[in-house]
């Protein structure tokens, strides 16, 4: 990590990496801009990451998934139960109570004087608590069973006398008694009224008045902040605010609330939606255009509750004496506000990096001493800042920075000790988890997304010049380097001649076309575990050659990525990062509720303030086309099928009319709520539904590419693969596998070929366990200038991924995540190979398990005769449910249609949604046809009856282990 490290260039050339930890640092400005002193050049950002795999130690540290390496100061404490989404100090000093979640593990309370964890609360069942609590050395800890496991988007609060604790939750408050040892009695609810449109509270932050008589509460999701008598639970007042208000403080005698939306839209406004509320916004990158304090004067509830303008998502807040300060996550700036003036009177800018000035999301603030503390959750540090006290006009000075662990959510001062809560901790590397998916396989048992962990660090401030020492090593841990954005000069590639990859942003490639292929859910070793050329464990290929054989052929001939990884722990995040180049604070903190939004698609506050990968491609001269990806607004007609939509592209495939796939009875309508994605989207293609296979999709971009052509940038959902619908789980992903080589072979035998790269990611890898990291994925790149028949072992993440994309499109890195993660110039060579791609049948019927026949008939494999009679009895064999269980797989195909597989206009299908363990048994029962119980269960349950799972349940990012 911290010697040179040789590298290849786009040319094939080596050139070694300039960056030293220990070169000087240079101040910029009065709040943050850091340069690193040397040479270098564009491509080499994250280099020094070499062939780092995901979870394991080098000398920096270790390396994680984000295209980050961690290695905090202080002292670590890991927890195995879950994200810590936010988390408060008890009043003396002694514990640290999380909200968390992803394991069904919903609060988590630490003693910092053991520096243990002590106690927790849950919809996880006792006994598996107290197992998993064994396993990770931390016997005998208190654990209360509960009913209620959503999570607001803010922490728990304590009463001022510390004997109660009250945890936000969807729909209110949660007071627990909070015992001398830290463990938690019986909650006692207080509801917030749902509004008359349905929309829940989704409680945020939470204070006491001064004198400690009334509770206050955000309700994040209605837009008000309530009074609450906490004796009784009563709401005695409500105060109208800003959108989506987060965080409350006291100032003397008012109130002050960070609105992350800003103010309500007023008339001409320019506007999104969020939650049921118009919020003002930039409708071409998608983002809101405003972030405000509200001022609330309790002493005078009838008075007009006063607003102070900030910069963009203001949440966290912190007071001193008469200075409030403001985290303006998505500016990247801390706004200080003189509450005796009533104004802003500065704003800190917590950018570190000269190179770029978006995407550090500042999370929390702390003070000790004169130094100011703020947590940078996509930085992975603290900065430190020396601030007057006695005049907040003065301007803040940057100190440094200080390495924590993965996605440091809070900062607080205990005594001497600084202690942050880090919501990722070490990334998923907690227990392993079992799948259970594919005809035939056994259960896979490794690594997976949803064994999330979570951290604490602490430590005692070091001086200001070891802090300076300290920010050098962010910088290596971040791949923050020189030159890592650098502009072109002139018009000219390499030597005068084009390369595939540019050295510089704007110098133009040999591709002129990018597609993107969006798939879902799969691991590295779930497909590619059986490809001996590759870092594999073949046990755990349940998808393999003969399921997937288009993706062994083209991994075959246009190369295999044994070291690639998908960051997101789900669907909401995955295409966050595809899209974005990141998943934004927001839907961050949005993981314990997931009711404002699931996927942000739809959701204006949860999209970064620099746009999209096609706004950057656009913005820099560029055309792009979307076929599906990154789309909420489906169309669907009602009443069509999965088997129409079958026969459909069957028949068309066959040489039929193409007029067949749009049918009044089938067309779809699809639109997006993003008026930039909107203007470049087909309405034929169809965004995320499992009653639409693939070979559908492929059919219908296939008629727009012959008609039209494509763009400089096009981007294809396919998402069969997700497993759950109409066909059985390997057909489906037999479907998604015959689309994608249908689609390389079309691009492939056309005369864009030349210039062309094709990109086939996973949007996560959440349903597959991996040998490496739950996070390694079954990544593909397919081009005349990708290295054909080769083994590319280099670590890469979807950030270099979009960075690749970026580069060779001329547009401009969209965060500081993609500015600094290094381009696959190890995919590409600068010598073409135009040998095309001819797509293989699949080898499993993509009607396996359909319990309705299509009326164009099962799928006979192309097999004629008795052959073909054969694979027909089997099909409907396979489709058939013995007489014993059809009232349980009743109960289940009802449960089914409530977990948005599938879509009308108006109601959309939605990635993910559904509880993971109740999919799992979905899935498992469905590949074995009813005949077993899910590997562990007694019986074949109801959705209703599996045990430790509530009844009802969409508890949608949590895999219930």
């Amino acid at each position: 990590m911290h010697g040179k490290t040789p590298r290849r260039s786009p040319s094939g050339k080596r050139f070694l990496s300039s960056f030293s930890p220990g070169r000087r640092l240079i101040a910029i400005g009065a709040g943050c801009a850091l340069a690193l002193v040397g040479g270098g050049i564009a491509t080499a950002s994250t280099l020094a990451f070499d062939d780092h795999q995901v979870g394991s130690q080098y000398a920096g540290g270790e390396q994680i998934s984000s295209d980050q390496m961690i290695k905090p100061i202080g002292d670590r404490l890991m927890t195995p139960f879950g994200k810590l989404m936010a988390s408060v100090v008890s009043p003396d000093g002694r514990f640290v109570v999380g909200t968390s979640t992803d394991r069904s593990v919903d609060l988590q309370v630490f003693d910092l004087s053991t520096y243990r964890p002590v106690a927790a609360a849950g919809t996880l069942a006792p006994a598996a608590f107290a197992t998993a609590a064994a396993n990770a050395g931390f016997a005998n800890m208190s654990y209360l069973k509960i009913a209620d496991g959503t999570v607001g988007q803010e922490g728990p609060v304590f009463s001022p006398d510390g004997k109660y604790l009250y945890a936000p939750v969807a729909t209110g408050i949660v007071r627990y008694p909070f015992n001398t040892d830290g463990s938690l009695g019986a909650g006692t609810t207080i509801g917030i009224p749902n509004t008359a449109a349905g929309l829940e509270a989704l409680t945020a932050g939470m204070t006491f008045s001064p004198d400690g008589s009334t509770l206050y509460a955000a309700a994040n999701g209605q837009n008000i902040v309530v009074a609450i008598d906490p004796a009784s639970g009563t709401i005695t007042h409500t105060f109208p605010v800003g959108i989506a208000p987060r965080q409350l403080k006291f100032v003397g005698g008012r109130l002050y609330v960070s609105n992350e939306g800003g103010r309500q839209a007023a008339a001409g406004d320019a506007t999104m939606g969020s939650y049921g509320t118009q919020v003002p916004a930039d409708t071409y990158l998608g983002t809101s255009t405003t972030g405000t304090v509200s001022v609330i004067d309790p002493a005078k509830p009838s008075a007009p509750v006063s607003s102070i303008p900030v910069q963009l998502h203001p949440t966290a807040e912190f007071v001193d004496g008469t200075t409030l300060y403001v985290a303006n996550t998505n500016s990247d700036t801390v706004s200080v506000i003189d509450t005796k003036r009533g104004s802003v009177v500065q704003t800190i800018a917590t950018q570190p990096w000269s190179s770029s000035k978006t995407g550090y999301q500042p999370t929390a603030i702390a003070k000790q001493g004169d130094h100011l503390l703020v947590s940078l959750g996509r930085a992975n540090a603290i900065a430190v800042y020396r601030v007057d006290a006695k005049d907040p006009r003065d301007p803040a000075s940057f100190i440094g920075l200080l390495p924590t662990d993965y996605y440091p959510e809070n900062v607080a001062t205990v005594g001497d000790s600084i202690v942050v809560t880090n919501t990722r901790g070490i990334d998923a590397r907690g227990p392993a988890l079992t799948f259970n998916k594919g005809q035939g396989t056994t259960p896979a048992t490794g690594h997976g997304t949803h064994s999330t962990t979570a951290s604490l660090t602490r430590f005692t401030l070091p001086s200001d010049k070891q802090i300076q020492k300290d920010t050098a090593t962010v910088f290596a841990q971040n791949g923050w380097t020189a030159d890592s954005v650098k502009p072109a000069q002139g018009d000219q590639g390499e030597n005068g001649h084009l390369v595939a990859i540019p050295n510089r942003i704007g110098e133009p490639s040999a591709i002129k076309h990018v597609f993107l292929l969006v798939k879902e859910n799969r691991s590295y070793d779930q497909l590619y575990g059986d490809m001996k050329q590759g870092n594999g464990d073949a046990s755990l290929a349940q998808f393999g050659q003969k399921i997937t054989p288009n993706q062994h052929a083209l991994a075959t001939q246009f190369g295999l990525y044994d070291n690639t990884y998908d960051i997101g722990t789900n669907s909401a995040e995955g295409h966050n990062w595809l899209m974005q180049g990141d998943n934004p604070a927001y839907t961050e903190t949005s993981a314990g509720e997931y009711t404002r939004s699931y996927d942000t698609e739809e959701d204006v506050l949860g999209h970064q303030r620099s746009g999209f990968l096609w706004t950057s491609i656009q913005s820099a001269g560029k055309t792009a086309k979307n076929f599906g990806e990154f789309e909420y607004g489906e169309g669907k007609p009602a009443g069509a099928t999965w088997q129409q939509y079958y026969c459909a592209a069957q028949g068309t495939m066959a040489g039929g009319d193409p007029a067949q796939l749009f049918t009044p009875s089938l067309q779809l309508h699809a639109s997006s709520a993003i008026p930039s994605l909107n203007a470049i989207t087909d309405p034929n293609a169809a965004p995320f539904d499992l009653a639409v296979p693939d070979i559908y999709r492929y059919s219908t971009w296939k008629q727009d590419f012959e008609k039209n052509g494509p763009a400089n940038f096009n981007m294809v959902w396919l998402s069969s693969d997700h497993t759950g619908g109409t066909a059985d789980p390997e057909a489906q992903v037999a479907d998604n596998d015959l689309a994608v080589g249908k689609i390389v072979d079309e691009i492939s035998h056309s005369r864009y070929w030349k210039d062309s790269a094709i990109f086939v990611a996973e949007d996560d890898t959440q349903d597959g366990a991996d040998h490496v990291d739950g996070h390694r994925s079954p990544i593909q790149v397919i081009s005349p200038y990708a290295v054909h028949g080769t083994t590319v072992s280099t670590y890469y993440s979807q950030i270099s991924l979009v960075r690749t994309i970026e580069q060779i499109l001329g547009a401009q890195p969209l965060n500081q995540k993609v500015a600094a993660a290094t381009p696959m110039v190890d995919a590409f060579t600068n010598t073409p190979n135009l040998a095309p791609y001819t797509a293989v049948r699949n080898q499993v019927p993509l009607t396996e398990g359909v319990v309705t026949e299509p009326s164009c008939g099962y799928d006979t494999l192309g097999l004629t005769g008795d052959a073909a009679k054969k694979v027909n009895d089997q099909a409907a064999a396979a489709a058939a449910v013995p007489a014993a269980e059809k009232p349980v797989a009743a109960e289940w195909q009802k449960w089914a249609g409530k977990q948005h597989f599938t879509g009308t206009a108006g109601h959309p299908a939605i990635p993910d949604y559904d509880n993971p363990e109740l999919m799992n048994r979905w899935t498992w029962y469905q590949t074995q046809h009813w005949t077993k119980p899910y590997p562990g269960d007694a019986k074949i349950y109801g959705p209703d009856d599996v045990p430790g799972i509530p009844a009802g349940s969409t508890d949608h990012d949590d895999d219930g282990q």
